[in-house]
């Protein structure tokens, strides 16, 4: 049984053994899971250690198997290259490094899932590219990913991180509140900071449905990283320029699960409804067969 089930008593928790969020999160696994700190660092120093291999290793050549997805991160890095991107490099290398985690994932490369496969652009996608911005070292990267680590299982608690019990708001939406908080996290800010930031990107991504296209992790999935990974930008910026969520994310969290438990069944990863009911993607299922 995990020390804390909610936000709130995550940041209580470090409160009273004044250690910071991250921190917190590391001792409660460690204990949980019978680690030395060590042991514990140097696995999720390892996780980061994959997001930047894979994220290196693209190769836009490379196809899934089913036809799908493949190449669209080395469109999006010919549009940045030729100065005709409207976004600024940040948010350009925020788009292109969600697109090619995504693909990375349908072309059976090795990711990280964060919380899930489906999800894996999201959080290497916002934190890659902004701690080169920031020039933060890579053991504040890791710390960023304990924070990241203690939201998920938050959320993992009182909701869901399944796409197949609570829609896409699940895996997308949950990544997209790890990620602003392990942002805000870099920045500099505060554990009631990272916990506003993580009720920020979910509140805008409640209600978003699971509908892959053929029961493939690839459309819309890859192209939603892209969205959750900027969403996760612009939550976590809204809340370093003091601007609060009215809503505290442990509410949020619940929230989500209510607007999952009252989801269709067609829009919760069983390939029937939403995008994956629509004529296109039903011709393409029969191009399959």
């Amino acid at each position: 049984m995990s020390a804390y089930t909610s936000v709130k008593e995550l940041l209580e928790l470090s409160e009273k053994r004044g250690t910071p969020v991250w921190r917190t999160v590391q001792l409660m696994d460690c204990e949980e899971q019978g680690l030395s700190p060590e042991d514990s660092w140097n696995a999720m120093a390892g996780m980061l250690s994959v997001m930047r291999q894979t994220d290196r290793d693209y190769d836009r050549r490379h196809r899934s198997l089913s036809g799908l997805s493949g190449g669209d991160a080395g469109k999006m890095e010919d549009y940045i290259a030729s100065g005709r991107a409207l976004s600024g490099p940040l948010i350009s290398s925020v788009i292109a490094g969600a697109l090619r985690m995504g693909e990375c994932n349908a072309c059976m490369k090795r990711i990280v899932a964060a919380p899930t496969a489906g999800a894996c652009g999201v959080l290497p996608a916002v934190l890659l590219p902004c701690a080169g911005r920031l020039g933060v070292p890579d053991e504040r990267v890791i710390e960023a990913l304990y924070v990241a680590a203690g939201i998920g299982s938050v959320i993992a608690t009182r909701a869901s991180i399944s796409g197949a019990e609570c829609g896409c708001q699940a895996e997308i939406g949950s990544a997209s509140s790890m990620a602003a908080a392990a942002l805000v996290h870099l920045l500099g800010g505060t554990g009631q900071d990272m916990a506003n930031a993580a009720a920020l990107a979910l509140k805008a991504l409640l209600g978003l449905v699971c509908d892959p296209v053929g029961g493939l992790v690839e459309v819309p999935c890859i192209k939603r990283n892209v969205l959750g990974a900027l969403e996760a930008v612009a939550a976590a910026e809204m809340t370093m320029a003091g601007i609060r969520s009215r809503i505290p994310a442990d509410e949020v969290f619940d929230a989500m699960r209510d607007v999952g438990e009252k989801m269709d069944a067609s829009l919760r990863e069983t390939g029937e409804g939403g995008l994956a009911g629509s004529p296109s993607a039903l011709k393409q299922g029969e191009r399959e067969v």
